[in-house]
């Protein structure tokens, strides 16, 4: 049987040390203590399920949402984000998590076993991509693969700064509505 890596990247030792204690044994956990030690770890390990906070040090746990969304191979493993105050996950990642579960802290053994359930679920729902592949050995037009996923990570940066910058003008425009609904009055 092989073992399964589990990411916990949480500021806080409690927590990493409680998530350990609550999986059952074949787990291999690997903690992190920040973000972006997470976000290497991710790289490096390749792990089977990430456990995120997100409010973390060095790397927010928005930040390594936002990489981990950048490839395939790391946005298809089952994710939970972990938080004590889910509205501000809410605010950057509204509701209902489509690609990942969500379990408000602390928790008990039962809300991480079917928030894990939950991501494995969600993980299969990821659109597979589609176009070049880097297994592709040529291509129409003599384009070099690598510039062109290079290009299309860099686009993908892209896109995810201007999603954050709607996001941002969505919550001013929702604010700006709420004052003058109070000044109607």
């Amino acid at each position: 049987m092989t073992t399964q890596k589990v990411l916990v990247i949480d500021d806080s030792k409690v927590i990493r040390m409680r998530v350990k204690e609550m999986l059952p044994p074949g787990f291999d956990v690997i903690e992190a203590k920040d973000g972006l030690e997470g976000w290497n770890k991710i790289q490096e390990i390749h792990p089977n399920l990430i456990m995120l906070d997100f409010l973390l040090p060095r790397m927010s746990g928005w930040e390594v949402y936002q990489a981990v969304q950048q490839e395939y191979k790391y946005k298809s493993i089952p994710l939970v984000v972990m938080s004590g105050r889910k509205e501000e996950v809410t605010e950057k990642l509204p509701e209902p998590f489509q690609f990942f579960s969500f379990v408000e802290k602390p928790f008990e053994k039962k809300q991480l076993v079917d928030a894990i359930r939950d991501a494995i679920a969600k993980s299969k729902k990821h659109p597979r991509p589609t176009g070049v592949t880097p297994t592709v050995t040529g291509v129409a037009g003599g384009g070099d693969t690598s510039a062109m996923s290079a290009e299309i990570q860099k686009l993908n940066v892209q896109v995810a700064k201007m999603q954050q910058e709607i996001d941002g003008l969505k919550k001013q425009l929702a604010q700006l509505v709420g004052f003058i609904k109070q000044k109607l009055k």
